[in-house]
């Protein structure tokens, strides 16, 4: 029998059914056990969000700075898992904070140590650099990455910037005003995600992972759009200033820090509205000179690799 844990932290409760049904396959397995964690952080951080709030866990998130969670079920414990699907969000370009501070506690070491891990995305569109980091969470833990699936809301990159938070604010996934597409991953792609299963189910009774991703990337798993790497690069550089900034002005919900949080979600919309498109003329003007780079890392981002690091 094959031990499979999925792992997950979700609020909207999207990326469950996700999930679920990436496991579908493996559930319907005979020789297959499915098991779920969900992660609860102590402090909920509560859904729909609340403006201040939802821009005020920037700092804490960007840098990575772990929240305490609950106590996994001791049960979770008890077996060696031959598989751990690893579902996550992706706040500001980082995995949420919930799924930073399970990466970083003694229960993850125990769980994912030496064992074989299928990363699960579900977000806006920029997933590139959280990923790496993800990658790096999971070495420090010593498991083995072997896949990864990344489901973006597939509108326009203005479009889903309103929706999505429209849909953050009011928790409601619908067409904003009756005319915009509804937020999110699209039913017709979390429907589809079912498929995911059956190359994951079979590299699992192989007991062989080598080609997972592959096989994950020939049936739409991931794509990489290049633009979306440039703007994710920079993004990260402009992030790293501004959480740097903020946490030095106090502890989260404070009025001193608040004031300059609230600045920043208005430099951000900014940023979005303005920056973007002359960084996407910037892209398209560059984008013959660096066509083998940008071919390069299109392979790379797709990968399970880490550079660096060996992958044997």
């Amino acid at each position: 029998m094959k031990n499979v844990l999925v792992i997950y932290y979700t609020q909207s409760g999207q990326l469950l059914e996700i999930a679920q049904n990436v496991a579908q396959e493996l559930e319907n397995s005979t020789n297959v056990s499915v098991s779920y964690h969900q992660i609860k952080p102590v402090e909920e951080y509560g859904f729909p969000w609340k403006a201040d709030k939802f821009y005020d866990v920037f700092p804490e998130s960007f840098l990575q700075i772990p929240c305490t969670l609950e106590e996994p079920n001791p049960e979770i414990f008890t077996k060696k898992y031959d598989l751990v699907i690893l579902a996550y969000q992706v706040w500001y370009l980082t995995p949420s904070v919930p799924i930073n501070s399970f990466l970083k506690s003694e229960s993850a070491k125990k769980i994912v140590k030496d064992t074989p891990v299928v990363t699960l995305i579900a977000c806006r569109n920029m997933w590139i650099k959280a990923q790496e980091k993800m990658k790096h969470l999971l070495i420090e833990n010593q498991a083995n990455l072997v896949g990864n699936i990344a489901l973006v809301d597939r509108n326009l990159n203005h479009v889903s910037v309103i929706t999505i938070e429209k849909w953050m604010m009011n928790g409601k996934k619908e067409k904003y005003l009756g005319v915009f597409p509804k937020p999110g991953v699209s039913q017709k792609d979390i429907d589809e995600s079912v498929k995911f299963g059956k190359p994951i189910l079979e590299s699992l009774n192989k007991n062989d992972f080598t080609s997972l991703q592959d096989n994950l990337v020939s049936i739409g798993a991931v794509v990489v759009k290049p633009f979306l790497i440039s703007m994710d690069k920079r993004a990260n550089v402009i992030f790293d200033k501004w959480s740097n900034f903020i946490i030095k002005k106090g502890k989260p919900g404070e009025p001193k820090r608040l004031k300059w949080v609230r600045v920043f979600d208005k430099y951000l919309k900014f940023a979005i509205w303005f920056f973007g498109p002359v960084l996407f003329i910037v892209f398209l003007l560059t984008y013959l000179p660096f066509i083998g780079k940008i071919k390069k890392d299109k392979k790379y981002y797709a990968s399970v690799k880490l550079k660096g690091i060996s992958n044997t």
